[in-house]
């Protein structure tokens, strides 16, 4: 699944989901890297 991570303050990451950190961030694979930070929060359809 794609999930789109923050990595610092204006730095936005998006790649397969790869493990779940129990402090509540997350971390996805880009091709060969692995990255980790918070999740940024799904927009709602209207």
């Amino acid at each position: 699944m794609l999930r789109t991570i923050s990595v610092g303050s204006c730095v936005s990451i998006q790649g397969l989901l790869v493990a779940q950190m129990s402090d509540g961030k997350i971390a996805v694979k880009v091709d060969e890297k692995t990255f980790v930070g918070y999740p940024v929060n799904r927009a709602k359809a209207s």
